[in-house]
């Protein structure tokens, strides 16, 4: 019997204002709130509540036989607190089903993992608390922003007590090996690896509203075939939770696909598992990644988000004022500092061409890469003046006194 995992990312940035250079040392906000609420209520109407409303009703009636896994970064929960309390509910009532495995990340949704072993470590942490907090679970299986992986991160995700973590499986990874199965990290046998089967996962996620792709109309009961085709011992599908809804709008039958999926997979004699069941399994082989790996573009690499000059000025302007902001101690700039670091602002700044390009502007709230990049070298202008302006160390707030300790504190903390 072939199991199938399904994953969704599900993710909202703190998208920035239009900050120019005379806003800085005005006391200018940094983030647009209006727009980011805005988007949050668009997104959680089209997508968030059909899709938990469905998918809650799909476990429900197969007893739980239908499951999947969701990874909520921290940003979207906090917009979600903030701004959107009932479909935060929304969530916690689909989560309560017993049918949804949460997984971990960095808080917020950022490339610590290729910045700065110190802070993946405590937002990491800082995300645990956050699923613990809002959900009462604690994650064991692990999936690093835009699955960016190689070997020389499973030593530290395994020393977090993490069981597994999902993967790219790109064919300059995959080789001749199949995606269907259970690997073993490199240099850390302990740690098992769960390689997404792109072609699978992309033809729900991006062609399935193309007519003008040989496989549309895509129907539950031609993909079940596909599925029941596909060989192995499970097959990882991996999607942005926005497909639903979002991306691929519900006059495109998605909903309906989704709706009759499970029942068409279980009259193959497919059964759906979560990613922690696959952790406990014995893997196939060992499957190494030498260099870091993600779900994006063509290239299945980093270029996405450090491609070019600006995205490694932006990174290496962002981290060089890591230091500098914790020591103000001011929980008020650590918000700042940390909300900078989501992979979606230097995801802006790409200046790639063709489809690539297609998708990172359809994501963009900006008219070209470089008016990303002004806003956010603006912003970090000011942050820095900001951080000179608070030291020596300023009292916290009431009600944030533990806050940047404990941010702080999951800089070591090991399951």
């Amino acid at each position: 019997m072939t199991d199938i995992c399904i994953y969704a990312q599900v993710h909202q940035p703190f998208r920035l204002r239009e900050y120019r250079l005379f806003d800085i040392g005005t006391e200018a906000a940094y983030f647009d709130d209006e727009a980011n609420r805005r988007l949050l209520r668009r997104v959680a109407d089209k997508c968030y509540l059909p899709a938990n409303r469905l998918l809650t009703q799909l476990i429900r009636s197969s007893g739980r036989r239908f499951k999947v896994a969701l990874s909520l970064s921290g940003t979207l929960m906090d917009q979600l607190a903030e701004w959107a309390p009932d479909v935060l509910v929304s969530f916690q009532e689909l989560v309560a089903t017993g049918g949804v495995e949460l997984l971990g990340e960095t808080h917020g949704h950022s490339l610590a993992a290729l910045a700065s072993a110190e802070e993946f470590r405590a937002q990491v942490a800082e995300h645990r608390r956050a699923i613990q907090r809002w959900f009462g679970q604690r994650p064991t299986v692990f999936r690093n922003t835009e699955l960016i992986y190689w070997d020389g991160l499973a030593p530290e995700i395994a020393a977090l007590g993490y069981q597994a973590v999902m993967v790219e499986g790109a064919d300059h990874v995959m080789g001749w090996r199949s995606s269907n199965h259970v690997y073993a990290a490199s240099g850390t046998p302990g740690l098992r690896l769960l390689p997404r089967n792109y072609r699978l996962s992309d033809d729900v996620g991006f062609r399935f509203s193309n007519r003008d792709w040989d496989g549309w109309p895509l129907t539950a009961e031609k993909y079940a075939d596909w599925l029941q085709a596909a060989g192995g011992d499970s097959i990882h599908l991996y999607v942005d939770y926005e497909t639903f809804g979002e991306h691929q709008w519900a006059d495109t039958g998605i909903f309906a696909f989704l709706a009759q999926l499970p029942e068409e997979c279980f009259r193959r004699g497919l059964r759906f598992v979560h990613p922690s069941s696959l952790a406990a399994r014995p893997p196939v082989a060992e499957l190494s990644f030498p260099r870091p790996t993600s779900w994006a573009d063509m290239e299945r690499d980093t270029t996405a988000w450090l491609g070019n000059q600006m995205q490694d000025s932006a990174q290496a302007r962002l981290y060089g004022l890591r230091a500098a902001v914790l020591a103000t101690g001011d929980p008020a700039l650590l918000a700042r500092w940390k909300r900078l670091t989501t992979s979606d602002h230097l995801y802006y700044m790409c200046t790639k061409w063709f489809a690539d390009g297609d998708v990172h502007k359809y994501f963009s709230p900006y008219a070209s890469p470089y008016d990303a990049f002004v806003a956010f070298m603006n912003v970090a202008q000011d942050l820095e003046q900001a951080t000179l302006a608070a030291a020596p160390v300023r009292p916290a707030a009431a009600g944030q006194e533990g806050e940047v300790e404990a941010y702080l504190g999951g800089m070591a903390c090991v399951a």
